[in-house]
C-alpha cells in the first residue's frame, strides 16, 4: 500500500519567470520516496517536452485565464484529493484560497507568494482579500524578512507565514556551456537584463538609463529576455529614445543561464521587487551586478557585497550612474564569487521545504 502524501504544485504555466522556475525545481527536486508528486499547469495545454521526471504527472488545465479556471481546479482537487495543495503566484494563490472552503475538508494549503503586495499581480488585490484569504492558508511562504513583514502587515496575521529561500540549481548554473559568445555582437560592454516585462520590473527606467549610458559608453548595447504584456509599450520606447540598435529583446527563453556567458553586466531594474530568480542566477553564474534598491528585502541582501552596485534611488539618473560606476570598476568578463549565493543552493533548500510540508501535514486539518 502507497502510503505516501499526495503534494499538488499548482502554476499557471511553465513558461515566464522565476515564479514557474521555482516550481519547475520544486516538482523535479521534492524526494519521489517521500511524496506522489503532481503537477497542475492553470493556463495553456501540456507543452510536447517538460523537463521533469517520469515520477511526476502533470495536469494541463487548458484554460485561458486563471480566473476563468475554477471550476477546472476544483474537479482536479476533487480527483486527485491531494493531501497538499501549494500555488505558487500571487493572482493564483487567490483563486485556490477562494476554493478552498470546497475543497475536501482535509486538503491542506500552502502558497507561496512571488511578489511584494502592491506590485504586478499582488496589486490586483485590495487589503481585505489579504486580511480575509490568506488566514485560509495553513502556510504562507514568503522569500525574505521584508516580504514576510509586508505579507503579515497586509493581512494581518502572523502565524502562518514562513521564510524561505528560493530554490536555486547552482551547479546547473555554473556547469552551463560557457562558449555561446554568439549571443552578443560588438565589442559592448553587453548588458543583461531577465524578467517579466511588466510595470514593476522597471524595463521603462533601464531603456531611459541605457540612453544616458551612450553618451559615456557608446557601444554599450542592453539584451532584455522575458515576455510579458509591456512589450509593445517598451518597444516603442526604445524607437523615441533612438535605441534601436543598441537594444535587443530576446523574448522568453527557456535557458537563460546561457546568455551569461559573454555579457560584461546583469542589471536588476526592479521598482518592487520580492527576491527574484533571475538576479540569484546571475549570481551563481558570478556575473558582476547592479541593482535598483527595490522592495521585498533586496537592499539588506545586496548591501556592501562584492561585485554588486546598488543605486542610490531608483530612478534611471541614478541607475545609469550605479551601471557606469561598474563598468568603470570591473574588467572585461570579470566574474565575482558571490559566497552569499549559497544560502539558495537546491541541496539546502528543498529540504527546508519539505519539512515546512511535512509540518503541515502533521498538523491537526
Amino acid at each position: 500500500m502507497d502510503n505516501r502524501p499526495t503534494i499538488l504544485l499548482l502554476i499557471p504555466h511553465l513558461g515566464g519567470g522565476g515564479a514557474e522556475r521555482v516550481m519547475g525545481l520544486l516538482s523535479e527536486r521534492l524526494d519521489p520516496e517521500k511524496y506522489r508528486v503532481h503537477l497542475g499547469l492553470v493556463t495553456g495545454e501540456k507543452p510536447a517536452y517538460i523537463p521533469l521526471p517520469p515520477n511526476v504527472t502533470v495536469h494541463a488545465l487548458g484554460a485561458r485565464r486563471v480566473r476563468g479556471a475554477m471550476v477546472r481546479i476544483l474537479r482536479l482537487v476533487w480527483n486527485l484529493r491531494p493531501d497538499a495543495i501549494l500555488s505558487g503566484m500571487a493572482h493564483l494563490n487567490m483563486a485556490v484560497l477562494l476554493l478552498r472552503p470546497f475543497f475536501p475538508r482535509a486538503t491542506r494549503v500552502l502558497v507561496r507568494q512571488n511578489g511584494v503586495p502592491g506590485a504586478g499581480d499582488a496589486g490586483l488585490f485590495s487589503p481585505l482579500l489579504y486580511r480575509v484569504l490568506y488566514r485560509r492558508a495553513n502556510a504562507v511562504i514568503c522569500q525574505s524578512d521584508t516580504m514576510a513583514g509586508d505579507i503579515a502587515r497586509a493581512a494581518r496575521w502572523a502565524e502562518n507565514v514562513h521564510v524561505l529561500p528560493n530554490p536555486v540549481d547552482l551547479k546547473a548554473i555554473r556547469l552551463a556551456p560557457q562558449s555561446l559568445q554568439s549571443h552578443w555582437r560588438g565589442r559592448g560592454p553587453h548588458l543583461l537584463a531577465i524578467g517579466r516585462l511588466a510595470p514593476e520590473k522597471g524595463f521603462d527606467l533601464l531603456l531611459q538609463a541605457m540612453a544616458l549610458l551612450r553618451f559615456e559608453f557608446p557601444a554599450a548595447d542592453l539584451t532584455i529576455l522575458g515576455a510579458g504584456h509591456e512589450e509593445a509599450n517598451l518597444r516603442t520606447l526604445a524607437g523615441k529614445l533612438a535605441l534601436e540598435r543598441s537594444v535587443r529583446f530576446g523574448g522568453y527563453v527557456s535557458d537563460s543561464e546561457t546568455w551569461f556567458a559573454g555579457a560584461t553586466l546583469f542589471v536588476l531594474s526592479s521598482v518592487q521587487e520580492g527576491l527574484p530568480n533571475a538576479l540569484l542566477e546571475a549570481a551563481a553564474a558570478g556575473m558582476p551586478i547592479v541593482a535598483t534598491p527595490a522592495l521585498g528585502g533586496l537592499g539588506t541582501l545586496l548591501a556592501g557585497k562584492q561585485g554588486v552596485w546598488v543605486a542610490d534611488h531608483v530612478s534611471a539618473v541614478a541607475l545609469k550612474q550605479a551601471v557606469a560606476v561598474a563598468l568603470n570598476a570591473i574588467e572585461p568578463g570579470q566574474r565575482f564569487q558571490h559566497g552569499w549565493i549559497e544560502e539558495f543552493r537546491i541541496e539546502r533548500t528543498i529540504p527546508r521545504f519539505e519539512a515546512l510540508i511535512d509540518n503541515v501535514l502533521a498538523a491537526t486539518p
